[in-house]
């Protein structure tokens, strides 16, 4: 087996559901020992939206090669169990409303004080400070308050939601990002751990570009502009003759032009005023509807070599369908096929990014529940008798 770019670190992952596991799944994928504590009823994903045999396929993708242990962390031995495990770990990751984890005597500095070394990731609604830290707040409060929901639709409808669990997603790539920086601090200088503190709408927040310097300066408020970027033209999306949906993104200036003439608008490549994004964006709508012109005009694939031969990025957008038979997406192995315990295969997203020397890899699937609490709890200095006794109380 290849080393792997985290080999020897070892994560306990307390949290539940998407934004704390997501970020857990990361760290297994690339070496990490990754302990799930679970509930003895087991993480509610395991029952979220399709179902093989009473288990979510969502949780194959989102808890491989993770490790399950159950405990009750409401119980006090269940808070034993995971105060025993983050003795030795160097990550602890929990999503959790704020105060929960030091009302079970497992807050940072209460795990600190055995283990100086330790890296807490705490993802939660709005942060572990500040007036909302109380109040619960899942994906889609973070998405809306981080201002994503409000530029996002169309401007003559309410916001709408991408389809997506897409703040616990952010969130997530800002704790990983977070812990990889507190591990290098930690290991470059005194050897001591820190918190990683994430909030849901600040995470979100992090990806609103420019318009909140837009907004100081010139009072501009980003609004929903359907299915084209503010102020970068043409970047838009456009219907073929044979009903499909494209992506044409042509804002750089010499793409600009190669695209014009493609579609027969020698004009208009030539115009002096459109000669750069600020004049374009004067003229959108005059520009999308003679894209769009040429498009209707066109089946899909005859429109897309076009735009390939002329080098103007484009794109069909694609269903799962799509994705699951591109040629694209095969080279590049992002559609693993795997087999589930009963023998029945499976086709999973591949690992990412991909790294040169040491890549991420799918050792095995999300695991059954509890699947691993004899040997987690054996190598962490429970007897046979200590275990069957958990058990017989139901703590785990």
């Amino acid at each position: 087996m290849k080393r792997r770019p985290l080999d020897g670190i070892k994560v306990v992952e307390l949290g539940q559901l998407i934004a704390g596991p997501f970020a857990g799944k990361f760290f297994a994928e690339f070496g990490a020992e990754v302990i799930k504590i679970e509930p003895p009823e087991g993480d509610p994903l395991r029952k979220w939206r399709k179902l093989h045999q009473g288990t979510s396929l969502w949780w194959y993708v989102q808890n491989r090669n993770k490790k399950s242990v159950t405990a009750d962390l409401r119980m006090p031995e269940g808070q034993e169990v995971a105060r025993r495990l983050a003795e030795n770990a160097d990550v602890v990751i929990e999503n959790f409303r704020p105060g929960t984890l030091e009302k079970w005597g497992l807050g940072y500095e209460a795990l600190a004080a055995k283990n100086a070394g330790l890296v807490m990731l705490r993802l939660s609604g709005f942060g572990q400070s500040g007036p909302y830290r109380d109040q619960a707040g899942f994906g889609a409060i973070g998405e809306s308050m981080g201002g994503l929901r409000y530029v996002t639709g169309f401007p003559d409808r309410p916001p709408v939601r991408p389809n997506l669990s897409i703040g616990d997603a952010l969130a997530s790539l800002h704790g990983v990002i977070g812990v990889l920086m507190a591990l290098h601090h930690r290991d470059a200088n005194d050897g001591k751990g820190q918190v990683v503190d994430v909030a849901l709408y600040e995470a979100v927040f992090n990806m609103m570009e420019g318009a909140l310097p837009e907004y100081d300066m010139f009072k501009v408020t980003r609004e929903r502009t359907g299915s084209n970027l503010t102020g970068i033209v043409p970047s838009n999306t456009y219907l073929t003759g044979d009903g499909h949906h494209i992506v044409i993104g042509a804002n750089a200036d010499s793409i600009f032009k190669r695209l014009m003439n493609l579609i027969g608008r020698g004009d208009l490549a030539d115009d002096p005023a459109l000669a750069d994004n600020a004049g374009r964006a004067r003229r959108a709508d005059e520009l999308d509807t003679a894209i769009g012109v040429w498009t209707a005009a066109h089946a899909t694939e005859e429109v897309l070599k076009a735009l390939k031969d002329a080098q103007v990025p484009s794109g069909k957008i694609y269903s799962m369908a799509d994705i699951a038979n591109d040629a694209q997406y095969l080279a590049r192995d992002m559609i693993r096929q795997v087999r589930l315990g009963d023998g029945t295969p499976l086709k999973l997203p591949g690992i990412v990014p991909k790294l040169s020397k040491t890549p991420g890899e799918i050792d095995w699937i999300g695991p059954a529940l509890g699947e691993h609490t004899a040997e987690v709890l054996a190598a962490h200095g429970y007897s046979k008798a200590e275990i069957e006794a958990l058990r017989e109380r139901k703590a785990i």
